[in-house]
């Protein structure tokens, strides 16, 4: 069957309602069958309207040309949070692009978060990274893969090998719903079922990849489907509903640890904003939909009325709460963006063991020439350092 590039939604038929706990309006449409404690639903809550503030203002940065790159999340933050939010302490977490809530979540400093947006001399990649590639050995966070898909075997591969070592250690993978177009992923998926490895894939259909809507890239349905082939359990859940996301990856996480094998979860979402600031989304799409996303379905607004009405919220607790965490965001931004960056000599470290004698060479000429960018070096260890923001 061919398909054309754009598709008439009328022509499409409807895919499955997704699974849901929260409606739009923030009204339990069933019973919660499993729920975070109220204190760690609440800091839940927090960091994610602390990204929507963090994005804002990564985005304000990129514009005024302080970083060069930046993805956000902005629409997407329940599926980011609800499913870290069912790994345990010593799980892993192999991401794609706008995971870095995941990491902070877990316990990934957020100065670590903006020295690497900057790349600056404290950045604990040296500069060598694009932004959002954060990696945290501390918290399990891989370092993203900037080609779409690779990090699906690796994952696959992870887990694995927590399996040959008898270990309970989970893996949780994220794609797009345009990494299910690559090679990877069906590699991916083929292995994790014949292997039954511990790997929970979670998929974040945003709808949009880059430009390429999701109808215009399978003939099936729905994403989850495509996992079925290879003998991988999937769902198709709200992404936009806390509740449900925590509900479905806490099982798929359990059986996992019970060495129970894959599990494949579709979160249907939105790419609110751009697909990254390299993009601008108005030239390919209908943004009157996106408009119905962003303000009838935000996950934030849903949540924060579920909690005023459980007396969890205080009525103006939003704005508040928005107020510290600007101040907060801009005075580390301030502060990660003054510094310099890590100094060109730093090229030649970390690639052996010792430093060799043509890479001596090479430095000793950058030395004589006066090719120096950036102050002493500042690689203290942030990994561990506590998250300074108070949820």
């Amino acid at each position: 069957m061919s398909l054309p590039y754009f598709l008439d939604p009328a022509d499409v038929p409807a895919p499955p309602v997704p699974y849901q706990v929260l409606n739009s309006e923030g009204t339990l449409v069933r019973e919660i069958r499993a729920r975070p404690d109220n204190d760690s639903l609440l800091r839940a809550y927090r960091l994610m309207r602390f990204l929507r503030v963090l994005d804002g203002q990564m985005l304000n940065a990129q514009r005024q040309g302080r970083i060069s790159f930046y993805g956000s999340c902005t629409g997407q933050e329940a599926s980011v949070i609800g499913s870290a939010l069912a790994l345990a302490d010593g799980d892993l977490c192999v991401p794609a692009l706008r995971e870095g809530g995941a990491a902070l979540l877990r316990g990934y400093s957020f100065r670590a978060y903006v020295d690497q947006v900057f790349g600056n001399d404290r950045d604990l990649s040296r500069g060598r990274q694009m932004p959002c590639h954060y990696g945290s050995r501390a918290v399990g966070q891989l370092s993203l893969s900037s080609p779409v898909a690779n990090q699906l075997p690796q994952a696959v591969g992870m887990a694995y090998a927590e399996k040959v070592k008898k270990s309970d250690r989970v893996v949780m993978c994220y794609m797009g719903d345009g990494g299910t177009a690559e090679a990877d992923f069906h590699s991916a998926l083929n292995f994790a079922g014949v292997w039954q490895t511990p790997v929970v894939f979670i998929c974040q259909n945003n709808q949009w990849a880059i430009s390429t809507p999701w109808q215009s890239q399978m003939a099936t349905q729905t994403v989850s489907e495509r996992a079925e082939a290879y003998g991988v359990p999937s769902h198709r859940v709200d992404g936009n509903d806390l509740f449900a996301v925590y509900e479905i990856c806490s099982r798929a996480v359990a059986r996992a640890r019970k060495g129970e094998g894959p599990s494949f979860i579709e979160l249907v979402t939105y790419r609110v904003g751009a697909h990254s600031t390299s993009d601008d989304p108005s030239r390919y799409r209908d943004e009157d939909i996106t408009k119905v996303w962003a303000e009838e379905r935000d996950p934030l607004l849903r949540l924060s009325s579920f909690l005023q009405n459980e007396g969890l919220l205080p009525e103006n607790g939003d704005e508040k709460l928005d107020e510290s965490f600007l101040a907060a965001v801009k005075k580390t931004m301030v502060e990660s963006g003054d510094r310099s960056y890590p100094p060109i000599d730093s090229l030649f470290s970390d690639v052996y063991a010792e430093m060799q004698p043509h890479l001596l060479r090479q430095s000793r000429e950058f030395t004589e020439k006066g090719i120096h960018d950036g102050g002493p070096a500042d690689l203290e260890s942030v990994a561990d350092a506590p998250w300074e923001i108070s949820l």
